[in-house]
């Protein structure tokens, strides 16, 4: 990374904290973030959230706050996913879309009231998101970008719980739910979600107090995870990444996440382009592959049954649950592959084996 483009990127308020961990950086949405750590790298940091716990700094994700009477109907009636179907006190994944169908973003919607609904985006996409929300809301409703008002840390793994617990933060309530709380002088969200697939919680954290909760949680002999390990886990989960695996060109129809839409309801930002594609039959659909044979599949490598080109890799990568190579694949729906059937990988010349499979690619612990 060049002294130029370091210059332009923001940085997390823990940045300091991984410079003395050692840790090497990458960009993110136009932040610099920490990809690994020294004295480990990404096996030891994936193995250390699926055996244990992990601390992400995910601090470069947005935030946005819609507010004033009826801000929870407006956010639905622009989002995809129905809040109608949850209460306050709990989140909500969902997809921003634009009028053919692609998505914008997708993200998670705090509810805590009728006239309250906290966002959360991808870092790269925070500023259209705001954008289109602000140029819809009706008079009485606002919205304000508060990217760098707080910071969000992960705490993810099979005795996550166990650690936030002994720390005095609440920990029994229900998946996709959230609770506020204080640790030391800071007041924070603790929210029931993650991107690992392992039990696990995201803190909503004020920018100024991150550091104290982040020493306070790694004091407690949790790992710190960079943003190469949670990018091989997400992929073992076969969870999709903004930019990869949905995009303007990708749609929730084609990477089957027709489950965060709300098909019920009245009105949505693409809603008509998603129920034509919906009742037609999309042209290509996500799916898993494993390979059989040695590599490491990346994005954009073609996917061949016999000689004939039947989609793209859109996400690749080594598993080190598993010890194989897996990605996510967009496949024409008319060549007629199923769960189970083999197909090739062109990985820089050899076409390598692989069978197609459901995700998640590993067995998940979150509950």
């Amino acid at each position: 990374m060049s002294a130029d483009a370091v210059h332009d990127l923001f940085r997390s308020p823990l940045h300091e904290r991984h410079v003395a961990l050692g840790a090497k950086f990458a960009a993110f949405g136009g932040w610099e973030m920490p990809l690994e750590y020294a004295g480990g790298g990404v096996l030891r940091e994936h193995a250390a959230v699926r055996e244990a716990t992990g601390i992400f700094d995910v601090s470069h994700l947005g935030k946005a706050r819609v507010r004033g009477a009826g801000a929870a109907a407006f956010v639905n009636s622009c989002l995809t996913n129905d809040l109608g179907r949850i209460r306050p006190g709990q989140a909500q994944y969902t997809l921003c879309c634009d009028e053919t169908g692609g998505v914008v973003d997708d993200l998670i919607a705090y509810l805590f009231a009728d006239d309250h609904v906290f966002l959360i985006p991808n870092a790269a996409n925070t500023a259209e998101v705001v954008r289109r929300l602000v140029s819809a809301a009706p008079e009485g409703v606002t919205v304000e970008n508060e990217h760098r008002n707080f910071a969000v840390l992960a705490v993810q793994g099979p005795t996550s719980a166990d650690v936030l617990g002994k720390l005095g933060l609440p920990i029994d309530h229900d998946y996709m739910s959230f609770a506020t709380a204080r640790l030391g002088d800071a007041e924070l969200i603790v929210c029931r979600t993650g991107y690992t697939g392992e039990h696990g919680y995201e803190l909503v954290v004020p920018w100024d107090d991150a550091a104290a909760v982040w020493d306070a949680i790694v004091g407690a002999g949790v790992q710190p995870c960079g943003l190469g390990a949670r990018d091989t886990l997400r992929t073992e989960m076969g969870y999709p990444l903004h930019g990869q695996d949905l995009s303007l060109d990708i749609t929730p129809v084609q990477a089957r996440s027709g489950w965060a839409v709300g098909w019920s309801k009245p009105a949505f930002w693409g809603r008509e382009a998603l129920l034509e594609e919906k009742n037609r039959g999309p042209r290509r659909l996500l799916r898993g592959l494993e390979l059989t044979g040695r590599g490491i599949p990346r994005g954009h490598m073609h996917v061949y049954a016999g000689e004939q080109a039947i989609g793209e890799t859109t996400s690749g990568t080594f598993s080190p649950t598993k010890k194989v190579g897996i990605a996510l694949a967009l496949m024409d729906t008319a060549a007629g592959v199923n769960d189970g059937d083999l197909v090739e990988i062109d990985i820089r010349g050899r076409r390598i084996e692989a069978k197609v499979v459901k995700p998640p690619f590993v067995r998940p612990s979150v509950r």
